[in-house]
């Protein structure tokens, strides 16, 4: 890989990083624990891979909470 495409994959890596961050603050879990963040996120995705219809129901809480059709 050439440099120039390790420093742009470094820098997407860093700014994906940062968004999902905040998105920890949007949901108000900023103060939380990162063990309990991280459990939660870990048992989440178990949830996800089971349940499509939470897929849909948690998705639509997002898009509400960004107060438009997001990802």
């Amino acid at each position: 890989m050439k440099r120039g495409e390790t420093s742009e994959a470094r820098k997407k890596d860093t700014r994906d990083k940062i968004e999902l961050g905040g998105l920890i603050v949007k949901a108000g879990l900023r103060l939380e624990k990162r063990a309990l963040l991280l459990g939660a996120l870990i048992e989440l995705n178990e949830r996800l891979k089971a349940d499509e219809r939470e897929r849909a129901r948690l998705t639509a809480i997002g898009v509400k909470a960004f107060g438009h059709d997001g990802q």
